[in-house]
Protein backbone atom coordinates (compact mmCIF):
# COMPACT_ATOMS: atom_id res chain seq x y z
CA UNK A 1 0.00 0.00 0.00
CA UNK A 2 3.01 2.28 0.43
CA UNK A 3 2.17 3.23 -3.47
CA UNK A 4 -1.05 5.19 -2.51
CA UNK A 5 1.33 7.72 -1.16
CA UNK A 6 2.77 8.79 -4.22
CA UNK A 7 -0.59 10.11 -5.13
CA UNK A 8 -0.94 12.51 -1.66
CA UNK A 9 2.15 14.08 -2.28
CA UNK A 10 0.22 15.08 -5.89
CA UNK A 11 -2.21 16.79 -3.54
CA UNK A 12 0.02 19.01 -1.65
CA UNK A 13 1.96 20.76 -4.48
CA UNK A 14 -0.93 21.21 -6.60
CA UNK A 15 -1.37 24.62 -8.78
CA UNK A 16 -3.74 25.86 -5.98
CA UNK A 17 -1.01 28.50 -4.97
CA UNK A 18 -0.57 29.37 -1.66
CA UNK A 19 -3.60 29.86 0.35
CA UNK A 20 -3.30 26.80 2.90
CA UNK A 21 -7.51 27.44 3.59
CA UNK A 22 -8.24 26.87 -0.07
CA UNK A 23 -6.13 23.86 -0.09
CA UNK A 24 -7.31 22.40 3.24
CA UNK A 25 -11.14 23.09 1.93
CA UNK A 26 -10.25 21.25 -1.22
CA UNK A 27 -8.75 18.00 0.55
CA UNK A 28 -11.73 18.35 3.35
CA UNK A 29 -14.24 17.98 -0.25
CA UNK A 30 -11.93 15.26 -1.89
CA UNK A 31 -12.22 13.07 1.33
CA UNK A 32 -15.85 13.40 2.21
CA UNK A 33 -16.40 12.96 -1.23
CA UNK A 34 -14.70 9.46 -1.87
CA UNK A 35 -16.42 8.49 2.02
CA UNK A 36 -19.77 9.14 0.31
CA UNK A 37 -19.19 7.34 -2.68
CA UNK A 38 -17.63 4.57 -0.71
CA UNK A 39 -20.43 4.12 1.55
CA UNK A 40 -22.48 4.26 -1.34
CA UNK A 41 -20.94 1.02 -2.73
CA UNK A 42 -21.39 -0.23 0.61
CA UNK A 43 -25.26 -0.23 0.65
CA UNK A 44 -25.82 -0.72 -2.92
CA UNK A 45 -27.62 -3.80 -4.21
CA UNK A 46 -28.27 -3.08 -7.29
CA UNK A 47 -26.45 -2.46 -10.35
CA UNK A 48 -27.37 0.89 -11.54
CA UNK A 49 -26.79 2.36 -8.14
CA UNK A 50 -23.39 0.58 -7.81
CA UNK A 51 -22.23 1.72 -11.36
CA UNK A 52 -23.36 5.62 -10.44
CA UNK A 53 -21.11 5.25 -7.21
CA UNK A 54 -18.08 4.05 -8.98
CA UNK A 55 -18.04 6.54 -11.70
CA UNK A 56 -18.19 9.20 -9.28
CA UNK A 57 -15.36 7.81 -7.79
CA UNK A 58 -14.11 8.06 -11.34
CA UNK A 59 -14.38 11.24 -12.05
CA UNK A 60 -12.72 12.33 -8.48
CA UNK A 61 -10.22 10.50 -9.32
CA UNK A 62 -9.79 12.54 -12.69
CA UNK A 63 -10.70 15.53 -10.89
CA UNK A 64 -7.74 15.42 -8.65
CA UNK A 65 -5.39 13.86 -10.77
CA UNK A 66 -5.26 10.25 -8.06
CA UNK A 67 -4.32 7.57 -10.07
CA UNK A 68 -4.56 4.56 -7.50
CA UNK A 69 -8.02 6.20 -6.81
CA UNK A 70 -8.91 6.10 -10.28
CA UNK A 71 -7.68 2.49 -10.37
CA UNK A 72 -9.88 1.13 -7.77
CA UNK A 73 -12.92 2.85 -8.95
CA UNK A 74 -12.43 1.15 -12.26
CA UNK A 75 -12.09 -1.99 -10.51
CA UNK A 76 -15.12 -1.79 -8.41
CA UNK A 77 -17.05 -0.25 -12.25
CA UNK A 78 -16.15 -4.11 -13.21
CA UNK A 79 -16.97 -5.64 -9.71
CA UNK A 80 -20.45 -7.19 -8.96
CA UNK A 81 -22.38 -4.77 -6.59
CA UNK A 82 -21.69 -5.71 -3.04
CA UNK A 83 -18.15 -7.30 -3.67
CA UNK A 84 -16.60 -7.24 -0.65
CA UNK A 85 -12.87 -7.05 -1.72
CA UNK A 86 -13.17 -3.73 -3.68
CA UNK A 87 -15.21 -2.47 -0.15
CA UNK A 88 -12.40 -3.30 1.44
CA UNK A 89 -9.95 -1.81 -0.91
CA UNK A 90 -11.74 1.77 -0.71
CA UNK A 91 -12.06 1.88 2.77
CA UNK A 92 -8.22 0.85 3.78
CA UNK A 93 -7.76 3.40 0.44
CA UNK A 94 -9.88 6.40 2.24
CA UNK A 95 -8.29 5.60 5.72
CA UNK A 96 -4.58 6.36 4.07
CA UNK A 97 -5.88 9.41 2.46
CA UNK A 98 -7.56 10.78 5.42
CA UNK A 99 -4.08 9.94 7.35
CA UNK A 100 -2.37 11.51 4.57
CA UNK A 101 -4.55 14.60 4.57
CA UNK A 102 -4.22 15.43 7.89
CA UNK A 103 -0.67 15.60 7.86
CA UNK A 104 -0.48 18.20 5.20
Amino acid sequence: MAEYHSDFSLLRGSPLGDDPALIEELHSALADSVGRQVDLLARARCDGNWHIAAARLAGLAASFGVDQLAALASEAESAAPGDPVIIAKLRAYLAELRAALAQT
